[in-house]
């Protein structure tokens, strides 16, 4: 996922008014649509809004939509370093991948990551070296398994849990392996669900059902984040209980999520873009990690699946949707 300010969804560049005085060129990429990413949209202009940064004035972005193909983000990524833009923000390993191979000079600030020390996006946390930084929304793949302990403690009864996940992006093998063995440890069986594209979900849900899972969880990727709205009905028509890395799910429907912001890091991805644009070098500015988990349950969903979430669980959630 990548983002640009809201002005771009009401008019063209060539429309705004002509900027004064030092303009920047911010390059963005986004796998999903458009309409899939608004509310990220909308906290990104927020966030450099406050810092003084408008849209026309001092401030011009170049997005690309990827429209959930991801093998247009290496193309994408081109465009925009031929442009020489001055930042590229970033969402999503599949992005931040393509826009590594793309540049080595042009700094990058990701707004979202997974495990970006173990992706081989920065050398580590502290001091990423290179031309990326920002913002890494699973700093270590334990936290998907973490996710599983919640669904196991929401349904007493899950025997077989299905991983629906994106083999494609950087780190995405080691997310599998996390919770594959947490699924171990809580005597689960676990069924390994590959999707690649958007196209693959009908197909995904069946091979579940076919397997007689009876709990999913969903990994965090831009492959599923899009269509979320797709994802949440079809976990809802093989009456699967499932677990999400971002709130949106549980927002659309979803029985539950636990994660990080996202639209939170977003804003803050602005802080980054402005450091920069004054002369701080992405390498020395250290990746921030989420300071909070949010804990997001939908009752509506529990009653539809006919489970009872534990007073417990629920005392500890930060939303819960009736």
């Amino acid at each position: 996922m990548a983002v640009v300010t809201g002005g771009l969804l009401a008019a063209p560049l060539a429309a705004l008014a002509q900027p004064t005085g030092k303009t920047y060129r911010i390059g963005c990429i986004v796998t999903a649509a458009r309409e899939e990413t608004r509310h990220l949209i909308a906290a990104l202009s927020d966030g450099l809004r406050e810092l003084g940064y408008v849209e026309g004035r001092n401030v011009l972005f170049e997005l690309r939509f990827a429209e959930g193909r991801q093998e247009r983000l290496p193309s994408l990524a081109a465009e925009l370093v031929q442009l020489k833009v001055d930042v590229l923000v970033t969402g999503s390993n599949p992005v931040i991948a393509a826009v590594k191979q793309a540049t080595a000079t042009i700094p990058v600030v990701m707004a979202v990551s997974r495990d970006p020390v173990g992706a081989k996006f920065i050398a580590s946390l502290a001091r990423p070296g290179g031309n990326i930084t920002g913002l890494a929304n699973d700093t270590a793949p334990e936290i998907i398994g973490k996710n599983l302990e919640l669904l196991k403690e929401a349904v007493p009864r899950l025997s077989r849990v299905a991983f629906l996940w994106n083999p494609v992006p950087p780190g995405a093998g080691t997310s599998k392996k996390v919770v594959e063995s947490a699924a171990r440890n809580l005597g689960v069986a676990f069924q390994s669900v590959e999707v690649r594209g958007r196209s693959e979900f009908e197909g995904a849900f069946a091979a579940m059902v076919r397997e007689r899972a009876n709990g999913v969880v969903v990994a965090a990727d831009p492959v599923t984040f899009g269509p979320r709205s797709q994802v949440v009905l079809l976990a809802a028509k093989s009456r699967l209980p499932a677990v999400y890395g971002q709130r949106e799910f549980a927002e659309a429907g979803g029985l539950m999520s636990y994660g990080p912001n996202i639209a939170a890091q977003f804003r803050r991805a602005a802080i980054y873009v402005d450091k920069i644009l004054k002369g701080a070098k992405p390498g020395d500015l250290a990746v921030e990690q989420p300071t909070k988990l949010e804990l997001v349950i939908n009752l509506k969903t529990a009653k539809a699946l006919g489970l009872t979430i534990p007073p417990s669980l629920l005392q500890r959630a930060d939303q819960v949707i009736e």
